[in-house]
């Protein structure tokens, strides 16, 4: 069994069993793949991908439990490479992160600038994606911290940490009838609204405080993109409600924001990683860039918990920033 083997069959996976695409990203020849995947084979006795002529056509069970392992083996291959790095050179390496248009258009440009002020060596890669493919991407390995707000039982594999509390804005149209009073549910209701596509942005506590007053709103439009959502305000589609963050004072002169932060609850962003990481020296610093409680002291310490658990007994009297 060879390490390049395991990472054949990894790459064709990840690749929808497409070995043609896998070879061509891997730059060697589909051939080559082929034979070494029925070489591994040989000597499991098993198959890990069924065919159908010379075609893959799915993962097989013993094959999903071997990827499994394979998964955990590639990631601590990397993790030994990220030691090394860590001491030839501290200050270059590359970051990757998955997370929501919000966060990477309204909350990590000047966290973002900092670091690349105090690191030009490292290369930063910023993925843009739901809940569900945030945390697959944090899961195999494409990136190193995911940060996201909802779905959290999706994260169920990684040390997820509280970063800050949030809430929400409505906004409208200047001379906006809710505008004249003050902002309840009720009113808000009786509106037409545009919001976050479910599963985005804390949508779920937005919906929840709907459901314990026994409101059913009419969303006529949503969207995963909060400047989406201030497009179709300002074309009288409806009321918008978005993550306060996610308001321009400049760019959206044209909008009144009327705070909502007294009708729903507060919302948690977190950011985590894969346990079993190795982290080097500029990812902690970025982990306190972006949430300053987040000091690598408590972060090798909720590493050290098991449980989800023991994490959120970690961090019960910690007290984050709120926005």
């Amino acid at each position: 069994m060879k390490l390049q083997q395991l990472r054949y069959i990894w790459e064709v996976a990840r690749h929808d069993l497409n070995v043609s695409v896998t070879a061509q990203s891997l730059y060697t020849s589909q051939p080559g793949i082929s034979k070494q995947i029925r070489l591994l084979e040989d000597e499991l006795g098993v198959e890990i991908f069924s065919r159908s002529g010379k075609h893959l056509t799915r993962v097989t069970p013993a094959g999903e439990a071997i990827l499994q392992i394979v998964g955990d083996i590639l990631r601590k291959v990397e993790s030994i490479k990220q030691v090394a790095q860590e001491y030839n050179d501290e200050h270059k390496g590359s970051l990757s992160i998955a997370t929501t248009h919000t966060q990477a258009r309204y909350v990590l440009p000047p966290v973002i600038q900092r670091f690349i002020d105090d690191y030009p060596d490292v290369s930063l890669h910023m993925h843009q994606g739901t809940p569900i493919q945030i945390s697959e991407m944090a899961a195999d390995g494409t990136v190193d911290f995911a940060i996201a707000t909802e779905a959290m039982e999706l994260f169920g594999d990684l040390i997820m940490m509280p970063c800050y509390a949030w809430n929400r804005s409505v906004i409208v149209p200047k001379g906006h009838p809710l505008t004249q009073s003050p902002l309840t549910l009720e009113k808000l209701a009786a509106f037409p609204l545009v919001t976050y596509v479910f599963g985005f942005t804390g949508r779920s506590k937005l919906d929840d405080a709907f459901v314990n007053h026994g409101l059913t709103p009419k969303v006529v439009f949503t969207a995963a993109d909060a400047d989406v959502i201030k497009t179709y305000v300002r074309l009288g589609l409806g009321v918008g409600i978005i993550a306060t963050m996610a308001y321009d004072e400049e760019v959206d002169s044209n909008l009144v924001r009327l705070d909502a932060s007294h009708l729903f609850e507060p919302s948690i962003t977190k950011i985590g990683f894969r346990r079993g990481t190795f982290l080097r020296g500029y990812m902690f610093d970025f982990l306190q860039k972006f949430a300053p409680h987040l000091t690598k002291e408590l972060v090798e310490e909720a590493i050290s918990r098991n449980t989800r658990s023991e994490l959120e007994g970690l961090f019960q009297d910690v007290e984050i920033p709120s926005y």
